[in-house]
């Protein structure tokens, strides 16, 4: 295997492995890698790739996987499963056609015209809890 020359690596990759050099080289043996150079990988396996900034700082592919799955799940949980929308906040559309699909290829179109909108909640749930 023939490995990378130092051009072939990207500015920040190549600045950020030369910050872990440096550290290695005045770090006392048994010394935990500092959060700040921990923040550094994430953020440049996040845009350069997990395997490929792993190689280059010469850091575990695991112990980096695990850090950059707990900050995408940190910025993820607060977004919301479910919106509800108001009725009074929304306009009526004069006709609107919505459709339900399951995975085995039954589907459902329902034709709406004017303002009553039915219960569209109950009805999917009816359509995919049939048997």
């Amino acid at each position: 295997m023939v490995g990378r020359k130092r051009c072939d690596i990207p500015g920040p990759l190549g600045r950020g492995r030369d910050r872990f050099e440096a550290w290695r080289r005045t770090r006392r043996a048994g010394t935990r890698i500092p959060d700040t150079l921990w923040s550094l990988a994430v953020k440049l396996a996040d845009g350069h790739g997990l395997n490929r900034t792993a190689s280059i700082l010469g850091l575990d592919y695991y112990s980096l996987k695990k850090r950059l799955d707990a900050r995408h799940s940190d910025s993820t949980s607060v977004s919301p499963a479910f919106l509800e929308l108001s009725s009074l906040s929304v306009a009526a559309p004069r006709e609107c056609v919505i459709e339900f699909e399951d995975g085995l290829g039954a589907s459902l179109r329902v034709h709406l015209r004017g303002c009553d909108v039915p219960d569209l909640v109950a009805l999917g749930r009816s359509f995919w809890s049939r048997e």
